[in-house]
């Protein structure tokens, strides 16, 4: 078995809600559900784009971007939602954490206080505020890493590796690592290696992560499979019970990239464009 006995994967059919309306999303990298603006959803693209982040909502309407004014983009990979590393309220984090050849010396995460949604599609001047600034490398070497969330209960930033090295391993970076100056780098603990062997030819690598608004719950994606975790002492994880599925009929053909949670028992996933056809976004129940 590839994973641990207590993970039982059930079939989970995904239901597909919208497509992508705006031209400019073409790798929906990331997902974030937005609390303070109900019904919005604030999602990135892959390589490729600026530093814009993108607003939309479960149909795919496009309601515009945003400009985060002095980050880089080198391969934004994952968005999280989580109380603001450095002041009060409810920060976007970004991870510019892609690294496909496992070379880069550090990795970038920006984080930037949640802004208002753009009026529209035609409002394309607006600009975040600028941006908290951590760059962090890894204990043990360079990893691909596409998943990130942040924790309610800790406000630590936790990463997971996308099993490129052969193992899906757990990162845990301290709020107060947030207080370092901006141009410093900062190591990463690494926490736990969790208990699913990557396995590329049936999509098995970690492409997102959320945890869900009451700290208890994480979701962990794979290109096909969905698998959730409570957070424990220090945040590691152990599997939730039965709670592992197969996503069924998305259509994403190895797309998928994103997942978070819409409420306590469904997941809103979105994946890149393909040929002809723009990137989707799903909604799953995983029983």
């Amino acid at each position: 078995m590839f994973f641990s006995a207590l993970l039982v994967l059930q079939a989970a059919t995904a239901v597909q809600t919208g497509r992508f309306a705006s031209r400019r999303v073409v790798e929906s990298s990331g997902v974030a559900v937005s609390r303070a603006h109900p019904g919005i959803l604030w999602t990135h693209n892959d390589s490729g784009d600026g530093p814009y982040l993108y607003a939309t909502d479960v149909r795919g309407s496009d309601l515009g971007f945003l400009l985060v004014p002095g980050a880089g983009a080198i391969d934004w990979e994952d968005i999280a939602l989580g109380p603001c590393p450095t002041r009060a309220g409810t920060c976007v984090y970004l991870g510019d954490t892609g690294d496909n050849l496992e070379a880069r010396p550090y990795v970038t995460v920006y984080a930037v206080t949640e802004p208002d949604p753009p009026t529209g599609p035609g409002d394309t001047l607006r600009t975040t505020a600028a941006p908290a600034v951590l760059r962090l490398k890894y204990p043990d070497g360079s990893h691909d890493v596409e998943a990130i969330y942040v924790s309610p209960r800790d406000s630590a930033l936790y990463l997971v590796s996308k099993g490129r090295s052969g193992s899906i391993a757990v990162y845990r970076v301290a709020r107060t690592a947030w207080s370092s100056r901006s141009d410093s780098i900062v190591q990463a603990d690494r926490l736990q290696v969790l208990d699913i062997r990557p396995d590329p030819g049936a999509g098995r690598w970690v492409t997102g992560a959320a945890i869900r608004t009451d700290g208890r719950l994480v979701a962990i994606r794979t290109y096909a499979e969905i698998f959730f975790f409570h957070p424990g002492v220090g945040g590691r994880l152990t599997p939730a019970r039965d709670r592992a599925c197969e996503i069924v009929g998305s259509g994403e053909r190895g797309a998928g990239e994103a997942i978070d949670f819409l409420d306590d028992s469904s997941v809103v996933l979105t994946s890149e464009a393909l040929p002809r056809y723009p990137g989707t976004i799903h909604r799953v129940v995983c029983r």
